[in-house]
């Protein structure tokens, strides 16, 4: 079995706001193994994004991990101060974040960005060092003229070309995890393609082990090894593609399949899952998908449902999979 680089503990996080604490994540466990894609999918809302930001550090004025452990080579990086932390973001593990544009400095050129990060992990490097690895990420990720690019600004680039530099930043320092969340989500449908298909090239010639936050499940489908489905700050579903996605168990899951297009029925009705996603202040006490299941029991709404396991990689937090339940569905 391939090294595991990072492993979730029982994570909980919580935002404390003036509208009250919202339990953003509430008890998550996951492995990430070398050279793996690991796709965590969910709605909006679901703490798909919380979780890794608190991985990294990066949680909003507010937030804070209440509890477990983020392991980390090693090493328990759950309550790191921020100077220890900034040894590890950018060298051990880099973030793509949703929008480029936002997340690039407006005032900087890309060449400076990029090299800012090499100068703060890479102290030993000469400028003219810095400089030439910085075209030769901007060359790597194809974008082309790097010398000429390299002095220019976030704004003159296209947003596909700005998420390309996105990604030439997180990678300056060949991180072993690179965590990617919604790194697609404001490109059209061509330069998605392009981005996820950068990534994967990138993947196999720099060995990084890659966390893919998305809602989108046509990009899981061409990107993950494994998938966890997370729903109410928890994660209800995770095996390995194949499983998830042909052997679906939990009802959150299979509404979310049943959510995709089908091209060959085109004059049928879009499914969309009934109901809205809990609210994490007021979280409920079962399962937090109690209230918009259509197989819902009593149980379902007053326990959280136990972890039932289907296979090696395969399993599932469902009140269905109780030998008691038999027949309902």
């Amino acid at each position: 079995m391939s090294k595991t680089l990072l492993e979730v503990k029982n994570m909980h996080v919580s935002i404390h706001t003036d509208s009250g604490v919202i339990q953003a994540v509430r008890g998550v466990n996951f492995e990430l193994h070398e050279s793996e894609t690991l796709a965590i999918v969910g709605e909006s809302g679901s703490g798909k994004s919380i979780t890794n930001k608190a991985i990294m550090g990066l949680l909003p004025v507010g937030g804070r991990i209440d509890e477990g452990e983020v392991i980390l080579n090693g090493r328990d990086t759950a309550h790191f101060s921020e100077k220890e932390m900034n040894t590890i973001r950018g060298a051990e593990v880099s973030m793509i974040f949703q929008d480029p544009l936002t997340s690039l400095n407006p005032t900087m050129t890309v060449g400076n960005q990029i090299t800012e990060m090499l100068m703060l992990h890479k102290p030993g490097m000469t400028p003219e060092q810095r400089k030439a690895r910085a075209l030769e990420l901007l060359d790597m990720v194809g974008i082309p003229n790097p010398e000429e690019r390299f002095g220019q600004y976030p704004h003159q680039f296209s947003g596909g070309m700005r998420q390309r530099v996105m990604i030439s930043i997180a990678l300056a320092c060949e991180p072993q995890i690179l965590i990617a969340d919604e790194p697609t989500t404001a490109l059209d449908v061509t330069i998605q393609a392009q981005i996820l298909e950068l990534m994967k090239k990138l993947q196999k010639k720099v060995n990084t082990s890659i966390i893919i936050i998305t809602h989108n499940l046509g990009v899981v489908s061409s990107m993950a090894d494994r998938v966890q489905v997370m729903y109410g700050g928890r994660f209800v579903e995770s095996g390995v593609l194949d499983e998830v996605f042909y052997e679906t168990k939990h009802p959150y899951t299979q509404g979310l399949m049943d959510s995709i297009p089908n091209m060959q029925l085109s004059n049928q009705k879009l499914y969309s899952i009934p109901g809205t996603p809990p609210d994490l202040i007021s979280p409920p006490h079962g399962c937090p998908f109690a209230a918009r299941c259509r197989y819902c029991m009593k149980v379902c709404e007053k326990i959280q449902p136990p972890e039932f396991t289907f296979s090696e990689t395969h399993r599932a937090s469902c009140w269905l999979y109780d030998d008691r339940a038999k027949g309902v569905f």
